[in-house]
């Protein structure tokens, strides 16, 4: 079975940072800090607000990670200009409401195509990887093949929540399977924990996971590396 990668979100160390102002927790030293742990690559979220991730942490994070970059942004040509300036890995595009904790839902890409097949365009003629974070559901995997992104991410949120986690699983399941056959590569995340994320790794259409509360929280407790060890472990045992 492919290998599976593990993305790493640290946006939840910026969080920390901004709660007091200053420079410290420093979400730069925590991606190289997930590096070392076995991170496949690191996720930040640069939102229009600037409520954790700032511009200059990208910058940084594109100048000293030896892993891939995903950054992701909402559909706007404030973000677009500067995933252009910096030309990450890779982009993902995600649904944004200033009033939101996190992010709540998948991108609707079937009914906002229009709007966001030239900024996909864009992102792709410039030699960066665009994923749609979208629901499990045959039409957003349509829309997104249609815009131009050879990836979707899918939203694990609901399935995370469940309480009857089976039919959520299967949703994601279909999709997975679905979107392999209409050439997507498949990624996921939202909400996984040690408790949840076997299910969804063993999956195997499924490429890469993007996690980040989760890991940080626990981080308190056991240390980074540490919390990155065990979910790296954790998903290669489903793998398996």
């Amino acid at each position: 079975m492919t290998a599976l990668r593990l993305g790493v979100n640290i946006d939840h160390v910026a969080t920390v940072r901004e709660a007091r102002g200053g420079a410290f927790p420093d979400p730069v030293r925590a991606g190289l800090l997930a590096e070392k742990a076995g991170a496949d690559g690191i996720t930040a979220h640069l939102r229009e607000d600037r409520r954790h991730i700032s511009d200059r942490d990208i910058e940084r994070l594109r100048a000293e990670l030896h892993v891939p970059l995903n950054l992701e942004m909402a559909a706007t040509d404030e973000m677009l200009a500067i995933a252009l300036k910096h030309i990450p890995h890779a982009c993902c595009i995600v649904p944004e409401n200033r009033a939101e904790r996190t992010t709540e839902g998948g991108i609707d890409a079937a009914g906002q195509a229009p709007r966001l097949k030239p900024i996909v365009r864009e992102l792709v003629d410039a030699g960066i990887r665009v994923s749609m974070f979208v629901e499990p559901d045959k039409k957003q995997l349509d829309a997104s093949k249609a815009l131009g992104a050879p990836v979707v991410e899918l939203h694990t949120g609901a399935y995370s929540e469940a309480i009857n986690q089976q039919r959520q699983l299967e949703r994601i399941i279909e999709a997975a399977r679905y979107g392999a056959s209409i050439g997507l590569e498949i990624h996921a995340g939202h909400g996984l924990t040690y408790e949840n994320v076997k299910p969804i790794a063993a999956i195997p259409e499924i490429r890469e996971l993007n996690i980040g509360h989760y890991l940080i929280g626990e981080a308190i407790f056991v240390g980074l590396e540490a919390s990155i060890r065990r979910m790296r472990a954790l998903m290669d045992e489903a793998r398996k």
